[in-house]
């Protein structure tokens, strides 16, 4: 196979698999922005992403391991090929798409100061609580009147 005609498959390739995810396939902003947020080594540009899904270049090993957890399909039959019954099973949960974004959001927490992580901390406590509250009915909660200020 050429390499032109591998770069080619490549692309139509990872554009079924996007789809299949339900992502966008021909936005190539979205594909860099959601990569980048998956993946912990060096961020892709957006014209690096465009030349995945127009056929130019095909990612590194690495890269290609990230996308096809990702979007739960093998990284061999994302470069390569071959029935499409093997492109769908493995899933991300399984993989390690999500341990990766929770790394990636933890080194972000990490990253900000202390007052910050004492901002996002009281915040998660309060949405814990909120979710072990049992739901009230709409009719059992009060009518809440908000009055405003004017400067007038």
């Amino acid at each position: 196979m050429k390499t032109s005609t591998e770069r080619t498959a490549f692309s139509a390739r990872l554009q079924l698999a996007l789809r299949n995810a339900n992502h966008a396939a021909n936005h190539p902003t979205y594909l860099s922005r959601e990569f980048n947020f998956r993946f912990s080594g060096s961020p892709i540009t957006v014209h690096a992403a465009r030349k995945w899904l127009v056929g130019e270049s095909i990612p590194t090993q690495d890269k290609l391991r990230a996308l096809s957890n990702w979007l739960g399909v093998t990284a061999e039959w994302l470069r390569f090929g071959g029935p499409e019954e093997n492109a769908a099973i493995v899933s991300p949960q399984a993989s390690g798409a999500s341990e990766s974004a929770q790394s990636k959001l933890i080194a972000d927490f990490m990253a900000l100061d202390m007052h910050h992580r004492q901002i996002v901390q009281d915040f998660i406590k309060l949405l814990a609580q909120k979710g072990r509250q049992p739901a009230e009915a709409e009719s059992d909660r009060p009518a809440r009147v908000v009055k405003l200020k004017t400067g007038v």
